[in-house]
């Protein structure tokens, strides 16, 4: 390994070899090649004088491309493609006349980008169902343990550990469904032309619109899509990229909410995530077990965040029929939001795995808050023996009032429930009873069954294999 030049880390560090193997040279240059061969083999099909021989000459080079040529050539004639032609033509000297015959540069670069994005999306899907799996395990689990609710970061009506973990699950599961959308509405650009009106194709078969419109429906289909976008200009609608990166940055944001969430509770020593026997949480400070896992989530999700204004801003300078300022930037973009997201996913499905709850500490900080929290039930059990419902609110509210002073500004014990008993107008409302933190959580325990049943149970069928086999995490 070379030490003398920068390496991107999301290559070296974060994300998966299976990703990366789809973004690499390797990988593109050969689907370029399998599509000159496709090219090749649907125009013999349809007449056009290409040989067997030809193809099969094609065929046998698909993999081994002499990158050093190709690189010697690009430095020559300033063009990628054509130096790969090149390239190709060098290794296959009889099928050298044919090789891309009517086509344009973007015949090779598009197809292969949508199949790349149409491959990764798969990825990134199987990476979801896997994480859902495992969050929706946990929150089966902890379904019914209260816990103190929150809302503007401050204490809440109390849910379960279980409910919340769902809420992080789902937000994962509409994410995996904008996915499979975009799988689904994706297609080849395949023979377009030049500037997508296919007037070279039109010239090769002698003005037959009908065999044109065949050898593109014979690509496509080679490609294996059963459709193409209907009209192009040079490229594939760069609209896509915008679509496709916008999924991308949704699934960033959801790991980002339930990491950042997981950094809070870590805070206060509720949950932690997984911390292995040798790991060191501080160089210097021996004690810590820092939540790095969920900040590196947080770190990445973030970079991928950033990158999702840039496929609308190339989608918007597409002068015409196109310009190239859109090459530089998507050789950017694309690989690395794809990346980026695998490594955050990667990186979740481990913290959700392993995710350590601390009972204890979970009841003591509900307890802090429990008299508060159980208020309305306490209202509404005064009401119901007989009380005017304002003139109780009242008083809950300046026994409140009085508590919170206690607390706050003294550091003593929430005394709230001692202040209402001492209350001859809640004499009637058993006090223990209403306050019982797993009468205070409603339906959570239950909206996590059915949860689980309604939305998780379905991906859970689709993808049996996505929980199989997982990519090591480097931490």
């Amino acid at each position: 390994m070379s030490h003398d030049r920068y390496e991107n880390p999301l290559e070296t560090r974060y994300a998966s070899a299976e990703m990366s193997e789809l973004w690499s040279a390797q990988r593109k240059h050969s689907t370029w090649r399998q599509l000159w061969v496709w090219l090749a083999e649907a125009q013999a099909e349809m007449g056009l004088p290409v040989s067997q021989a030809q193809i099969e000459e094609l065929r046998a080079h698909i993999h081994t491309i002499d990158f050093a040529a190709a690189d010697k050539y690009e430095r020559e004639l300033r063009h990628d493609v054509m130096a790969h032609i090149h390239a190709y033509g060098d290794q296959c000297p009889s099928a050298r006349p044919i090789i891309h015959l009517g086509a344009t540069s973007q015949y090779v670069n598009c197809n292969a980008e949508l199949m790349l994005i149409r491959e990764s999306l798969e990825l990134v899907a199987r990476r979801l169902a896997a994480t859902i799996d495992a969050l929706a395990t946990f929150a089966q689990t902890y379904r019914d343990l209260p816990t103190l609710g929150f809302t503007h970061l401050q204490p809440a009506q109390p849910v379960t550990v279980g409910k919340r973990a769902a809420l992080w699950c789902y937000d994962l599961t509409l994410d995996l469904a904008d996915v499979e959308h975009r799988l689904a509405q994706l297609k080849a650009r395949s023979t377009k032309g030049t500037t997508g009106t296919q007037a070279s194709f039109l010239h090769l078969f002698d003005g037959d619109h009908a065999k044109v419109r065949e050898l593109e429906r014979r690509v496509a289909a080679k490609m294996g899509f059963d459709s193409t976008y209907a009209v192009t200009g040079q490229t594939y609608p760069r609209k896509i990229d915008a679509q496709v990166v916008d999924v991308l940055a949704g699934v960033a944001a959801s790991a980002h909410k339930a990491a950042t969430d997981l950094r809070i509770l870590a805070h206060r020593k509720e949950l932690e995530e997984p911390f292995e026997k040798q790991q060191i949480g501080s160089s210097a400070m021996a004690y810590k077990r820092n939540p790095m896992r969920s900040e590196r989530i947080c770190g990445l999700a973030r970079f991928v965040l950033s990158l999702q204004s840039n496929p609308g801003d190339t989608l918007a300078t597409q002068w015409m029929e196109r310009t190239l300022d859109d090459s530089s930037n998507r050789r950017l973009v694309l690989p690395q939001a794809f990346l980026g997201v695998d490594a955050v996913l990667l990186l979740y499905r481990n913290v959700a795995e392993g995710l350590v709850v601390y009972p204890e500490v979970i009841a003591r900080n509900l307890r802090e808050e429990l008299p508060f929290m159980a208020t309305e039930n306490i209202l509404m059990a005064a009401v119901q023996a007989g009380g005017d419902r304002q003139d109780l609110h009242e008083r809950i509210r300046v026994h409140s009032q009085a508590a919170a002073a206690e607390v706050k500004q003294h550091g003593r014990p929430n005394d709230l429930l001692a202040r209402l008993a001492a209350d001859q107008a809640f004499a009637a409302v058993d006090l223990a009873e209403v306050v019982d933190a797993a009468k205070l959580t409603g339906r959570s325990a239950e909206q996590v069954d059915e949860f689980l049943a309604e939305v998780v149970a379905p991906i859970r069928d689709h993808y049996a294999d996505a929980t199989a086999t997982e990519p090591e995490v480097r931490v």
